[in-house]
């Protein structure tokens, strides 16, 4: 791959990456409540999902998936349903959960692998992300070098920039929370987020 199309393809990862969906979502949710330090385990958990996703996709077995329907709505429908449950969660949650200075003790203790798993399931409940790196990956590949190493750069690259993406927004979603004090405004925030992660769950539902 020449430094043109790798500069292509990183400006292409970083666009598709940066533009707000679940997985961005999540992260400055998760920013909000945990900080953007304890958020740093769930960035892996993302970047872990999105491996999975373009591995599958290199090694064409993302064709599969675009074959079969019933595979595809059984993933569409878990991601889905992952996702409307997260939503009712946040929408139901006390403001009191959002990180302050004062942040409470039952917060702080929050497991670091249930933010691992979460983000993991947010970004792997996305089967058209498969598809996203199925069409992508072929125009970066050349078939004249060599396979195993070209794959290296597209999943290292991918990786470096889902994760800094995430954690843009996980920084972005501390910085937020310390302008709310009041308890009140921290309510509409989680109601406004988690009604969010409702409507984006329904859309994946009603999206061809």
């Amino acid at each position: 791959m020449s430094l043109e199309f790798w500069l292509l393809y990183i400006t292409t990862i970083f666009i598709a990456s940066i533009i707000p969906g679940p997985s961005m979502l999540l992260a400055l949710t998760l920013g909000m409540r945990h900080g953007a330090q304890r958020t740093i385990i769930a960035a892996l958990g993302n970047v872990s999902a999105s491996l999975i996703q373009a591995s599958i996709s290199i090694a064409g077995l993302g064709a599969i998936l675009l074959a079969s329907e019933s595979l595809f709505l059984a993933i569409k429908w878990l991601g889905a349903g992952y996702l409307i449950f997260i939503g009712l969660l946040i929408f139901k949650s006390k403001g009191s959960k959002l990180r302050s200075d004062q942040q409470n003790s039952s917060d702080s203790l929050t497991p670091l692998y249930k933010l691992f798993k979460q983000a993991f399931m947010v970004a792997a409940g996305n089967p058209k992300a498969i598809i996203f790196f199925s069409a992508l990956f072929p125009q970066f590949i050349n078939p004249e070098v060599a396979h195993g190493f070209q794959a290296i750069i597209l999943l290292g690259t991918l990786a470096v920039i889902a994760f800094i993406c995430f954690m843009v927004y996980a920084i972005s979603g501390e910085k937020i929370v310390s302008f709310f004090t009041a308890e009140q405004f921290k309510n509409r925030i989680n109601r406004i987020i988690g009604g969010t992660f409702i409507g984006a769950g329904i859309g994946l539902v009603l999206s061809d």
